[in-house]
């Protein structure tokens, strides 16, 4: 357990677009943002993105899945080390499955290998317990979301929409005074985000994402691909629920036939698509929808979306945020309310019976 008050702690994040690697600072006490500190980014090379992408959907002793939790610790300890003054680290790791209501959830990299490189204690594996649980592991954010909306002194419902490699959700009540008080939090997946198209992206142009929107703003949508994917049975599902990076798969293979510009407009209208379907699921209008991920520097899915919510959708840079570190800041957040038994999960965010507090502590050598 931690000394009480605002410590310095940093996370990190390897989402499923495989990007690269955030790790951004915070202060906090594990309830309240006291302040915002520095942050990093270490991209992943081509070669290190490749090895990772074939582990895609593979599980614990599975061909390739050692490989790519050695690419993911080399690349986290590369950018933490380069924060020497905190107290306490929270490390994601890298999603290579997730199947909350079968096989469970799989991260790799080593919390423990971490520790005794960074030399401080580390907190990982924050998604296990929930789905021991009954829960879906994902998403993780919103207790983090519920401390911005307060940080913002945010007096009516917002929600904050991350577009990484799936998209997700979470309507919060500023006005309630916990995260852990019913009806403060509703969260879960949208559907895919940036992962089909920068999939796309990467096999047709060989580029990592559509810089701009710009493959995208020349194409056509096809609507017959749209309308079958907005009625596919994920969206009528009543959340919390979520998703693996390729339970749309099927949608690539439909754009397969379309040109590289008619296919990006059609999957970024994807994007926005579920977004909008999620968003019959809140339980009051927000006036607001906060974005942060890659996919709010695509004007072409901010326009999509805008136009299917009909409220203001603004980067949450608009709120005086960084959504290229907000998830990183989550997960350091998170690694404190786990420091100190809080929980971090909670019966409206992840469908868990009871608040839970996720987290494995990995100490380094002699430190506890």
């Amino acid at each position: 357990m931690m000394k009480t008050g605002a410590v310095r702690v940093l996370g990190t994040m390897s989402g499923t677009s495989l990007d690269g690697v955030d790790a951004a600072e915070i202060v906090t006490d594990g309830v309240t943002i006291r302040e915002f500190g520095e942050s990093r980014y270490r991209a992943y090379w081509e070669a290190e993105r490749e090895v990772l992408r074939s582990a895609l959907g593979r599980w614990p002793g599975e061909p390739g899945v050692a490989e790519a939790a050695a690419v993911v610790e080399v690349a986290h300890l590369e950018v933490m080390a380069q924060f020497p003054d905190v107290a306490l680290a929270g490390f994601h790791g890298q999603t290579l499955a997730h199947e909350p209501e079968a096989r469970g959830t799989h991260q790799v990299g080593d919390g423990a290998r971490i520790a005794e490189g960074l030399g401080v204690p580390v907190v990982w594996d924050f998604r296990s317990a929930d789905v021991r649980m009954g829960g879906q592991g994902a998403p993780l954010a919103p207790a983090y979301h519920f401390a911005l909306a307060k940080w913002m002194k945010a007096r009516a419902p917002v929600a904050f929409l991350n577009l990484g490699g799936v998209g997700n959700l979470t309507w919060v009540d500023p006005r309630q005074p916990g995260a852990e008080v019913p009806g403060a939090l509703l969260a879960f997946d949208t559907g895919p985000a940036n992962a089909p198209l920068n999939d796309l992206m990467q096999t047709r142009c060989g580029q990592p994402f559509d810089e701009g929107g710009r493959l995208a703003a020349r194409g056509e949508v096809s609507a017959e691909i749209l309308e079958r994917f907005a009625e596919h049975r994920y969206f009528f599902r009543v959340p919390p629920k979520s998703l693996d990076r390729n339970d749309f798969a099927a949608l690539s293979t439909e754009v397969a036939e379309l040109s590289d510009a008619d296919a990006a407009a059609t999957l970024a209208a994807a994007a926005a698509v579920g977004v909008v379907r999620g968003a019959e699921h809140f339980p009051t209008p927000v006036e607001r929808v906060l974005v942060t991920g890659g996919g709010r520097k695509n004007p072409v899915m901010m326009a999509m979306i805008r136009e299917g919510l009909g409220c203001t959708v603004d980067p949450v840079e608009a709120a005086g945020l960084d959504g290229d570190m907000l998830e990183a800041q989550a997960f350091g957040y998170l690694a404190v309310r786990v420091a100190r038994g809080m929980p971090t999960t909670f019966p409206g965010t992840t469908g868990v019976g009871a608040a839970v507090g996720g987290g494995e502590i990995s100490y380094p050598p002699g430190a506890r």
